[in-house]
């Protein structure tokens, strides 16, 4: 089988087994979204869902958010972890959303990396549920199944995002990226993970190296 077949076989899978892709942060704009993208590092989805809230309630606009404490900010994000810099980072990059966007969140990845603490993988996550640009972000999931099912080296996530980019069809990267971090999360954990019942990787894995 060649590496352009699989990835066909493995699309297929993907769809048949999550044809819905719900974003799994709960939002309800780009901003609020942004917010909850730099609370996951390091953090689950659920936790992140569980803290939004209460964040949000107080604030849920940059104008609303600079009005709040460092100090306030960090006492609610606390259980998503890294605290400190989480709560800097949001502060300085509502101000600076304010101050160099009129508040809106940027539309395009320039802007977006520039931000305090949002990285390349956070701003493919808001370019692509937020504004439904192509985007491949790569987590750790997703560069785990990628080396794993023998598509990319799996040296770093910037060479596999490249290589997912290369191998599937641009109009599926959104809604790929979701699926497969669906598929990691059921089927294909970092820990404890059994390739021979694995509905991937029994067929199409690095059978020997998993």
């Amino acid at each position: 089988m060649t590496k352009a077949e699989k990835v066909v076989a493995i699309s297929e899978i993907l769809e048949k087994l999550y044809p819905e892709t719900p974003v799994p942060l709960t939002h309800k704009d780009s901003y609020t979204l942004l917010i909850a993208v730099l609370l996951s590092a390091q953090c689950t989805d659920a936790r992140v869902n569980l803290i939004t809230p209460k964040l949000f309630a107080k604030a849920d606009t940059p104008e609303k958010m600079i009005k709040l404490q460092v100090k306030e900010i960090e006492d609610i994000i606390r259980p998503c972890g890294l605290s400190p810099a989480k709560s800097k980072n949001i502060f300085n990059l509502s101000k600076m959303l304010i101050e160099l966007h009129n508040g809106t969140v940027p539309d395009n990845f320039e802007d977006l990396e520039a931000l305090p603490g949002v990285g390349h993988k956070t701003a493919s996550v808001v370019m692509a549920q937020a504004f439904g640009v192509p985007a491949f972000p790569v987590d750790t999931h997703i560069h785990r199944l990628a080396y794993r099912w023998g598509l990319s080296t799996g040296k770093n996530v910037v060479k596999t995002e490249k290589d997912l980019k290369r191998l599937f069809p641009e109009a599926l990267w959104n809604k790929l990226h979701l699926q497969i971090i669906f598929f990691g999360r059921e089927y294909c954990p970092a820990r404890g993970h059994n390739p021979d019942e694995c509905p991937i990787c029994s067929i199409y894995g690095r059978k020997s190296l998993q």
